[in-house]
C-alpha cells in the first residue's frame, strides 16, 4: 500500500455561542481536513489544528506531503523522521507538530482500514470501555452562564469546566454561582490561561476554597518551567498544567519534573497519535494523570484522540472537546458527546470518523469565503 494523493481543506463549523477567556474570543473551529488516497484507492481522513492562522498550516501539510506521497502509511515514525530532518521541520516544530498531527491521523486511518481493525487496536488495544468528557462554560452574562450550566447538567455532565482570569470579581461570582447550580457532587474545574501571577494565584485560589475545584489548569504563565511547580506546593487545590506542552520534549521535561498533578494536551501539540500515548504512559509511571485537550475540533480529531485515551492508564473524568457546543460536524453521525459526556468504544476499522461529503463541501465554502474563526475579535484588539 503506497500513498498517492494528499490534499487538504480548510473547513469552519460554527459555535453555538461565543468562546470568551482571557486568551480567546472564538466563533467557532476552523480545522485542515487531510485526505490522503492510496494507489489501492483507500481513503483515510485526518484534521490539523487552525493554530494562529489557518492557511499557514495549509502550506505545511502542502509541503509536507513530498515526505508522505509514494510511501507506505505504516512507516508513518520514518516519514515524520525525514520530514524533521530533511525537510527542516525541526526548526518550526509547533506549526509542524499541528500540521503533521493531521497526516499522522490520516495514515492511521489507512493502516486500521487495511487491518480491519480500530486504530485503538493498533495503539496496543484499549484499557477502558468509556471515557468521560466535560461541560464548558463560557461567557460573559452571569445568568447565561448559569442557565446553561443547568442545561449540561440536565444531559448528565458530571465535570463543568470554567473560563477565568479577567476579573477577580466576576470570576468569584462565576465560580461560586455555578457551583451552587451543579451541587456538590459535581466537578468545578478553571482554566486561567495563565493570566495570574504567582501572588495572584496564592490570593485568589484560596478565596476559592470553598467552592471545593477540582483542579485549576494554567493558573500561572509557563515560563520558567518550574514556576507552576512551585504553585503546586504552595496551594490546596490540583494544578493542570497545558500551556509548556508545546512539543515531545517540552512535554517529557515538565512531566519528568512534576510541575503539575495533571497535564493536558493532545495529539496535535505533539505531532502523532503515537506521540501522545507515549507521554500519556509517562505521565502514568510519573504519577499524574492526563486530560485531554482541545483547542477547537472536529469529529475527525476528536475521534483519533478517542481511540488514544482508551489505551491510556491514568486520565481524569471530564475531558475537553466542544463537540456538544457546535451547530454541527463534518462527519456521518453525531459524536456520542454531541448529546452527553460518555463516549464508548469506537469499533469500525481505522479511525472510524466517517466524513459527510456534503457538510465538508459546506465547512470548507464557509472557509473560502469568511476566512478561519480568529481567536480574537478585530474590534477589541489594541484595547
Amino acid at each position: 500500500m503506497k500513498i498517492a494523493r494528499c490534499e487538504v481543506t480548510g473547513a469552519n463549523v460554527a459555535y453555538q455561542h461565543r468562546e470568551v477567556s482571557s486568551q480567546v474570543e472564538r466563533d467557532g473551529v476552523t480545522a485542515g481536513v487531510i485526505r490522503l488516497e492510496t494507489d489501492s484507492g483507500l481513503v483515510g481522513w485526518g484534521e490539523a489544528c487552525s493554530g494562529a492562522d489557518m492557511e499557514s498550516i495549509l502550506a505545511t501539510v502542502r509541503a509536507m506531503a513530498p515526505f508522505v506521497l509514494g510511501r507506505d502509511p505504516w512507516r508513518a515514525e520514518e516519514m515524520k523522521r525525514d520530514a524533521w530532518h530533511r525537510g527542516l521541520w525541526q526548526f518550526r516544530e509547533p506549526t509542524g507538530n499541528f500540521a503533521w498531527a493531521g497526516l499522522d491521523m490520516a495514515m492511521a486511518d489507512l493502516c486500521g482500514q487495511q487491518a480491519g481493525v480500530p486504530v485503538h487496536a493498533l495503539l496496543g488495544g484499549r484499557v477502558r470501555e468509556s471515557v468521560d468528557y466535560f461541560w464548558y462554560l463560557s461567557g460573559d452574562d452571569l445568568d447565561d452562564l448559569l442557565a446553561y450550566a443547568m442545561v449540561g447538567l440536565g444531559r448528565g455532565y458530571r465535570t463543568f469546566y470554567l473560563k477565568v482570569g479577567r476579573s477577580l470579581e466576576d470570576d468569584l461570582a462565576r465560580v461560586y454561582g455555578v457551583r451552587s447550580v451543579i451541587g456538590d457532587e459535581c466537578n468545578l474545574r478553571l482554566d486561567a490561561n495563565g493570566a495570574w501571577s504567582m501572588p495572584q494565584a496564592r490570593r485568589i485560589l484560596s478565596l476559592m476554597q470553598d467552592a471545593h475545584l477540582d483542579f485549576v489548569e494554567q493558573p500561572v504563565r509557563q515560563v520558567p518551567a518550574e514556576l507552576l511547580g512551585d504553585l503546586r506546593r504552595m496551594v490546596s487545590v490540583p494544578v493542570a498544567a497545558n500551556e509548556g506542552l508545546w512539543s515531545e520534549e517540552q512535554a517529557r521535561e515538565r512531566i519528568q519534573a512534576r510541575v503539575a498533578d495533571v497535564y493536558c494536551f493532545s495529539p496535535y501539540w505533539v505531532g502523532s497519535l503515537r506521540g501522545f500515548q507515549r507521554l500519556g504512559y509517562t505521565v502514568y509511571d510519573h504519577g499524574g494523570q492526563v486530560c485531554k485537550h482541545t483547542h477547537g475540533e472536529l469529529g475527525i480529531a476528536a475521534t483519533a484522540a478517542q481511540h488514544v485515551m482508551l489505551t491510556l492508564p491514568a486520565i481524569v473524568e471530564g475531558n475537553q472537546q466542544t463537540s456538544a457546543h457546535m451547530v454541527g460536524d463534518i462527519v456521518t453521525e453525531k459524536l456520542p458527546i454531541a448529546e452527553g459526556p460518555t463516549w464508548g468504544v469506537p469499533a469500525l476499522p481505522g479511525l472510524g470518523a466517517i466524513v459527510d461529503d456534503n457538510a465538508l463541501g459546506a465547512a470548507a465554502q464557509a472557509y473560502q469565503r469568511d476566512g478561519q474563526f480568529l481567536p480574537y475579535q478585530m474590534a477589541k484588539v489594541g484595547q
